[in-house]
């Protein structure tokens, strides 16, 4: 199977890329638009600033090649909220990609124990899609976030922290998690091979 990594300033692709070959796949970390393009599956990581990335994608015409893609694309973190329509970081509202008709929103506290970023171990429940094949609703995934795509059509799972926002995010053949799969152990690894499975 040929497995790309989309390959720009973002912080979390050798974790990704590792985690991959622990499954048994050797991805290519690539910014190549012919390579992407010929993947059978391409994952878009993130870790950092949506503004940034976003600057940085278009300079490079990546955002318009990752809406070009065809195949299933696995976008995690910051590259599911990219993925969406616009998001609060930064100095106002950044435009993003679009694939996801919904806006990025920051977590705003309502108790003194609501601490943002928020950070660590959290349950997934209502998941759908391929993703989550054999899933209970008692998984336990790892999130680093201050921002949230509150629930919406495209919303393949939930989670509840400060209020219920959408854990991942599914809409043809684009896929998506706001937790790390990366990093949650045999649960990330379960998802990873679901999403090679697609």
């Amino acid at each position: 199977m040929n497995v790309a990594i989309i390959k720009y300033n973002a912080g979390n692709i050798y974790s990704v890329e590792y985690a991959l070959r622990r499954l048994g796949v050797e991805a290519k970390v690539t910014s190549d638009a012919q390579e992407l393009l010929a993947a059978d599956k391409v994952i878009f990581p993130g870790v950092g600033e949506a503004e940034t990335t976003m600057n940085h994608l278009k300079a490079a015409g990546m955002d318009r090649l990752i809406l070009d893609l065809r195949q299933p694309v696995l976008g995690i973190c910051l590259g599911m909220q990219v993925m969406c329509r616009r998001s609060e970081e930064g100095n106002g509202t950044i435009n993003c990609l679009g694939i996801f008709e919904v806006d990025v929103k920051r977590f705003q506290p309502q108790q003194p124990t609501e601490k943002v970023p928020h950070m660590g171990w959290n349950t997934l429940t209502k998941t759908q899609s391929g993703l989550f094949k054999g899933f209970t609703e008692e998984e336990y995934v790892y999130f680093v976030h201050s921002y949230y795509v509150p629930l919406c059509p495209w919303t393949a799972a939930e989670t509840d922290y400060i209020l219920p926002f959408s854990a991942a995010l599914h809409k043809d053949n684009y896929y998506a998690t706001q937790f790390h799969p990366e990093k949650s152990g045999s649960v990330g690894e379960r998802i990873l091979k679901n999403f090679l499975e697609i």
